[in-house]
């Protein structure tokens, strides 16, 4: 019997559609600031976020202690309710560490896993298959899978993906942060007729990407700006390009100066110029440089996020 079997939850393949926000992990004086945390989650859910992710990337997932998680994850449950999904990001380069957390996640109230895909291990595809089939037939919850290729150093290929969607009932999702937009094409093209979410992982393509068939955006941005965030996807949704194209013109700059350094250093910048957040890390990352703080000060100035 397997651990999803001994969970007793039915795997649901009805996902989200929009905006999906990577959340940022705030901190204070070392510890994780959960005050600021809840209401960060609060204005996501308000502005109509479909999803909030935990301790992804974004999220400094790697720095946290599973406690930590655990406890950021059921917060999150807590606040979102009915409205909007808990997904929480539980990926390593180690299949039984990746296991572990994945587990403990589905206990703390995560509606779904996201998964990246092993780093610095370099797996081939037949391991990418191996390494996501043996998690799914021991995991209850949807899983996510997480391809940036240049943060892993390894890209899953569209007919893996696509495999996984054929043969794991709760594979339901891939957020795709391959710049090569030829890759989210062939995924949909392959994955066409099946129960497959395809999400863009980078702010800058979700626009072009769900024109061409994704679903939503698991975004940064939307940290900071996540009601222009969720009308662009709605709009783009519902065939209003226009509209959608116009929001994505004008936040297209503030989009791009969000990755002027390693994520999530400038949007977390960008926070605390909001004073939503101290502008704290734990090593290895660091504060973001004067000159990316500048240049946020004038771009979200400009857009009037700063009071």
């Amino acid at each position: 019997m397997t651990e999803a079997d001994m969970d007793g939850m039915p795997v649901c393949n009805e996902f989200f559609e929009g905006v999906g926000t990577a959340i940022v992990t705030p901190f204070k004086d070392g510890d994780v600031d959960y005050e600021s945390y809840r209401k960060l989650v609060e204005w996501q859910v308000e502005s109509g976020v479909k999803a909030i992710v935990v301790a992804g990337t974004t999220g400094e997932g790697s720095t946290l202690t599973i406690e930590e998680r655990d406890k950021l994850t059921a917060i999150t449950k807590e606040i979102c309710k009915h409205d909007a999904k808990v997904i929480v990001g539980t990926g390593t380069n180690d299949t039984r560490k990746t296991l572990e957390l994945s587990l403990s996640a589905q206990k703390a109230g995560a509606d779904g896993l996201l998964i990246v895909t092993p780093y610095y291990n370099k797996p081939t595809q037949e391991g990418l298959y191996a390494h996501y089939k043996y998690l799914s037939e021991r995991l209850s919850k949807p899983i996510v899978i997480y391809n940036v290729p240049s943060r892993t150093g390894v890209n899953i290929a569209p007919e893996t993906v696509a495999k996984l969607a054929q043969d794991c009932k709760n594979i339901v999702a891939i957020k795709e942060a391959n710049p090569d937009v030829n890759q989210a094409d062939e995924i949909y093209r392959l994955t066409n007729g099946m129960e497959f979410y395809i999400y863009s992982g980078n702010d800058d393509r979700a626009f072009h990407m769900c024109c061409a068939g994704a679903r939503g955006v698991i975004s940064v941005a939307s940290n900071v700006i996540p009601e222009q965030m969720v009308k662009m996807m709605n709009s783009v949704l519902n065939d209003d390009l226009s509209t959608a194209r116009t929001i994505h013109m004008k936040h297209l700059e503030l989009m791009k100066v969000l990755f002027m350094e390693s994520n999530p250093v400038p949007v977390k910048a960008a926070l605390h110029l909001m004073n939503k957040i101290e502008n704290e890390f734990r090593l290895p990352l660091v504060p973001a440089k004067s000159s990316t703080v500048e240049k946020l000060r004038v771009v979200m100035g400009e857009l009037g996020l700063l009071r």
